[in-house]
């Protein structure tokens, strides 16, 4: 072995060794070191063994794991790599070993807690935490919430509640050319969002060899830099496409004496797979999981029997590395020998999973603007809701081409809005994001690494326009709630953790989302179908009702709903119950950790709201914490890598009570960023290895 571990003042790992294999290797060790307690939780859900230490509350996720066949899937994707790109399999192997050296030297203090001690990993492992942590990333629970609405509505609420749902990740970026930046050179710039978690989702690192040198964004657990990386001469990111790529299809299902047969579209009664896996659970009975595979893929809820509740229902699950064992692996080792924006799109055209919009720029003037990832060609119908599997037409019948986009006046923003991935999505984030850093950025002609995170942290709510609207047209008002109405109407629609305008706002917009999802009208759709737990947050009333309330409050005809009055009644109860405080007393932090935290440190409040550039989204109507949030913010900067900069959430360590467990959050929470070094002279020897 030959590697170096170097460390800056923020703890992030500083790696150089002789050859891409031996970094690979250092990668996984002190991934291991800094993340361990993390990438055993990752383990464990890829493998659908998580409750045998959490319990029976995440028994729902290793119940879809196991059904939907993701350690499966993995092993036949990892198979296929070195079959067809064996130098990047014997790469990924040489981060598992380096992982399983780490893990074995480990001391992390959640093992002691809970008894458990570090599994080993597999080289197919990398890819199965890679395809947990996207398998719900499109949001292919979203066509049951439209079956399930329209059966409720019609088909007219589908486009009514169409927004961008509770479970979807997203992003900002953007690029800035050349000729709109003071140094000549491109800017690209952005902030992922997803579910906030300790540790963080994103791993800062920088990895150096004399083929490559990169500073980026990894996955703990996964090799090289996948989303967003800076090698020195070109810089890329990318945000959610929001595509379509995955189908869901009713089964018919029947018992033989042989197992299982699924009705296929040609009329006859074909054989499927079937085995039974028992999951343990920690503190309860193990569970048996009947897995059951179609010729369209994992039946990944009912069965020949149905639902849980007895109703005649069981869903397959279509997804492209099921389909193709491919997940996108070969693009790693291409990004990061990267030299120009050329050298990125040819590496994404290997691109599988998820499917996002790309941007990067180079130090010669090249930029790319396209969308990477695989989406099938398909029907319509597909795309909407699930499809019955035993009717002709809805079989996939090739892939799309990714689209491509340029640039509007030397800039390009993505927000997963309607842009370059139109043709192949359904729902898409609301546009305000995305117009807002366009005008945010159309308001200076040139623009610095260190003007960027003016623009991370803009806190402007263009959505409560038509909440706003309609408080303007109330009339007869009591004392108290007109003149809350005064105050709002005063308001500068900014969503500032400080601002306890905001807090009253945000008050209204909660009572005004449980007075209508309290209707007559809407209120039946509020009893889920019995789909697994692990898919109800897809299905939940209220939450779609808060993030489609912009076009409930603007429709023409919704459902006899005296919209007016919902909000006359909402205005009414919080003017007779204001809240005490600020927006960030009530909107605070709530990140996902697998075991409760101990220390007792509060929460911190936040800025933000959904559709705000800072976008931290909490669940109007049913709470003001924020689960989701900026996971990573950065700046990279064309001109010289040495200006750009960084920042997670909490800190580079996984390992509570270290020094870097939550260093960088208070420059999270002030919209600051780390400066990112490269010069190994600048930076503090760790260890050789």
């Amino acid at each position: 072995m030959s590697a170096e571990t170097y460390r800056d003042a923020w703890g992030i790992p500083h790696l150089r060794a002789a050859t891409a294999g031996e970094l690979a290797r250092a990668q996984g060790r002190v991934t291991a070191r800094d993340r361990a307690w993390q990438l055993e939780v990752e383990r464990h859900r890829a493998q659908g063994t998580s409750a045998s230490f959490l319990g029976p509350g995440a028994l729902s996720w290793d119940r879809l794991a196991r059904r939907a066949r993701l350690a499966d899937t993995a092993r036949r994707c990892f198979a296929a790599l070195e079959d067809k790109d064996p130098e990047t399999a014997a790469w990924v192997r040489e981060y598992t070993d380096g992982v399983n050296e780490g893990l074995a030297a480990c001391d992390a203090p959640e093992f002691a807690r809970t008894g458990l001690a570090p599994g080993r990993w597999e080289p197919w492992t990398p890819l199965a935490v890679w395809l947990a942590t996207h398998i719900l990333f499109a949001g292919f629970p979203a066509k049951l919430w439209r079956e399930h609405i329209t059966a409720h509505l019609g088909p007219d609420a589908v486009a009514l509640f169409a927004t961008d749902g509770p479970g979807t990740a997203g992003s900002n970026g953007w690029l800035v050319s050349g000729g709109r930046t003071v140094t000549g050179h491109a800017i690209v710039a952005g902030d992922p969002h997803r579910f906030i978690e300790e540790p963080g989702v994103y791993q800062q690192i920088h990895l150096s060899c004399p083929e490559f040198d990169v500073v980026g964004l990894a996955v703990p657990g996964v090799p090289g830099i996948a989303h967003f990386g800076h090698t020195g001469t070109v810089a890329w990111a990318i945000t959610n496409a929001m595509a379509d790529y995955q189908d869901l299809y009713r089964e018919r299902l029947r018992r033989t004496g042989a197992g299982v047969e699924a009705l296929g579209p040609d009329g006859t009664w074909h054989r499927a797979a079937r085995h039974t896996e028992t999951i343990h659970v920690a503190g309860e009975d193990s569970v048996e999981v009947e897995v059951i595979e179609t010729d369209r893929g994992p039946v990944i809820a009912g069965g020949p029997e149905g639902l849980d509740d007895g109703t005649p229902a069981a869903l397959s699950l279509r997804y492209p590395p099921r389909v193709t064992a491919d997940l996108g692996f070969g693009a790693l080792l291409p990004l990061l020998r990267a030299r120009r924006v050329a050298d990125v799109d040819r590496a994404l055209d290997a691109w599988a999973e998820p499917v996002n919009v790309v941007q990067a720029a180079d130090t010669e003037g090249g930029l790319l603007h396209r969308v990477a990832g695989r989406v099938p060609v398909r029907a319509t119908a597909n795309r909407l809701r699930p499809v019955p599997a035993w009717e002709p037409g809805h079989a996939w019948t090739g892939w799309h081409t990714p689209p491509r986009a340029g640039l509007t006046d030397g800039v390009a923003v993505m927000a997963n809005q309607r842009g370059p991935a139109t043709p192949l999505g359904v729902e898409f984030a609301p546009p305000h994001r995305a117009d807002r850093i366009a005008a945010l950025l159309a308001g200076k002609e040139r623009w610095s690494a260190a003007d960027m995170p003016a623009l991370h942290t803009d806190t402007h709510l263009a959505s409560a326009g038509p909440l706003l609207d309609l408080v303007t047209a109330l009339d007869g008002l009591s004392p108290g709630a007109a003149a809350l109405r005064e105050r709002l109407l005063a308001w500068d629609r900014h969503m500032d953790a400080d601002s306890a305008d905001a807090a009253a706002y945000a008050a209204v917009r909660g009572a005004v989302v449980r007075h209508l999802a309290a209707h007559p009208a809407l209120a039946p759709a509020a009893v889920p179908p019995a789909y697994p737990e692990v898919l109800q947050p897809w299905l939940a009333l209220v939450p779609r009702i808060a993030y489609a309330l912009e076009h409930l409050l603007r429709a023409e005809d919704p459902y006899g709903i005296d919209r007016a009055e919902a909000v006359r009644a909402a205005l009414e109860e919080v003017a007779a119950e204001p809240p005490a405080g600020t927006w960030g007393d009530t909107h605070r932090l709530a990140p996902w950790r697998a075991l409760p935290d101990t220390s007792g440190s509060p929460e911190p409040g936040l800025s933000g709201d959904h559709d705000c550039v800072l976008c931290t989204s909490a669940v109007p109507g049913l709470t003001d914490r924020a689960a989701r949030g900026p996971a990573a913010r950065y700046v990279w900067d064309l001109a010289d890598r040495r200006r750009s900069g960084w920042v997670v959430p909490h800190g580079a360590s996984g390992v509570p009570g270290s020094p870097h467990h939550r260093d960088q959050q208070p420059l999270w929470l002030g919209g600051e960023l780390a400066p990112v070094v490269t010069d190994f002279d600048r930076l503090t020897k760790e260890s050789d290895d």
